[in-house]
């Protein structure tokens, strides 16, 4: 609810050309009370809101700027989710009076231990941390209700150790984050706290290494889907730069003279970059770089190596399991993937690098 009478007063009074002195006359009060009224220092008792309602030819609702919230349950949920965003503290006491409304729906208890738990975490402020576990665990409790799918079993553990984090119960949170680590989804949470919160940088080593390697994988394909994003717009530019960004990742991971599987994925970001080279109007960029493609593929054919501790970083030793769809070897995948564009001139520039190197 907000009220807007001190405003409204003073919009009244001078759309009826009125001083303050001539309005506080007509009152039978002092200049200092109206003064008071328009700057909200103070607002008029019930009596006088009915008479200054009437002599203005307005109810008293709408002198008073009465506002009423939308407090169903949607409307709250979304101004709980507002009040995280705009880091509004004064969201926590709008928490409580929707818990108080609505004690058992997840919507509103999950919503609310989130706010208690960001504005806890930012402050230090252990009550606030506090009551985000008592929220977070009542959300458990609730789960059958939840129509989020981000949200789940998992997740809302993992928000409870993060507040055990926050709450310097290190070891505490280390092992509900590893009994809730299905898919390996909190290695890199796990692995952090080992080495930075724990003293344990040795076994943190072990849950490090297959978040690298998995956050590698999601990020290949995530350049990939914005290459085709951005080639589908014409936008050969952003195309660009992605897989320039793509291709330093991957060579950063890369030990000198030392091939690993990820070059042929760098092989085929190669030859989309030609791609969108070519589409830009620049043959000569895209002819470096799928001469670029070429010699890679050569370098790791000649010594292929899908043990993951060919990645830099990476000290244990395990076959990749994780292999594409482009043939046998890295030279097999750029071929393929030139062939998936059926673009001509990328197919011909293609053509003449070979046949030079034949001439050679």
């Amino acid at each position: 609810m907000t009220l807007k009478l001190a405003e409204n007063i003073r919009a009244f009074r001078k759309q009826r050309s009125l001083t303050q002195e001539q309005l506080a006359e007509v009152l039978g009060v002092t200049v200092g009370a109206v003064y008071k009224w328009e700057s909200g220092q103070s607002v008029p008792e019930l009596r006088l809101l009915v008479e200054i309602a009437d002599f203005f030819d307005t109810s008293v609702d709408v002198l008073l700027g009465y506002e009423m919230k939308d407090n169903r349950l949607k409307a709250t949920a979304t101004r709980l989710k507002e009040y995280r965003h705009s880091k509004d503290l004064s969201g926590l006491s709008e928490a409580e009076k929707a818990l108080k409304k609505y004690p058992n729906t997840f919507e509103i208890v999950y919503n609310s231990a989130v706010l208690y738990k960001v504005f806890g975490t930012e402050t230090q402020d252990s009550k606030l941390l506090e009551r985000a576990l008592e929220l977070f665990q009542s959300a458990l409790l609730l789960l059958s209700q939840n129509t989020d799918p981000e949200i789940n079993e998992l997740t809302l553990h993992g928000s409870i150790a993060r507040i055990h984090l926050a709450l310097g119960e290190r070891d505490r949170a280390v092992e509900l984050l590893k009994q809730y680590n299905a898919g390996g989804i909190y290695d890199h949470i796990i692995g952090l706290s080992l080495a930075a919160d724990c003293g344990r940088p040795g076994e943190a080593a072990t849950f490090l290494e297959p978040a690298l390697l998995k956050n590698i994988t999601a990020l290949i394909h995530i350049i990939v889907g914005y290459v085709n994003v951005f080639c589908d717009r014409g936008d050969y530019s952003s195309a660009q730069d992605i897989l320039l960004w793509g291709i330093g990742i991957l060579a950063g991971l890369r030990e000198a003279d030392r091939p690993n599987f990820l070059d042929r994925i760098s092989c085929t970001f190669y030859v989309c970059l030609a791609y969108a080279y070519g589409k830009s109007g620049d043959s000569s960029a895209a002819c470096r770089v799928l001469r670029d493609a070429k010699e890679l593929a050569r370098q790791f054919d000649a010594a292929p190596n899908y043990e993951t501790n060919a990645v830099r970083f990476v000290t244990h030793g395990e076959e990749a399991s994780a292999h594409d769809d482009l043939g046998p070897t890295a030279a097999d995948g750029i071929q393929k993937t030139i062939a998936s564009f059926a673009d001509e001139t990328l197919s011909a520039l293609w053509k003449g690098i070979n046949e030079n190197e034949q001439k050679k």
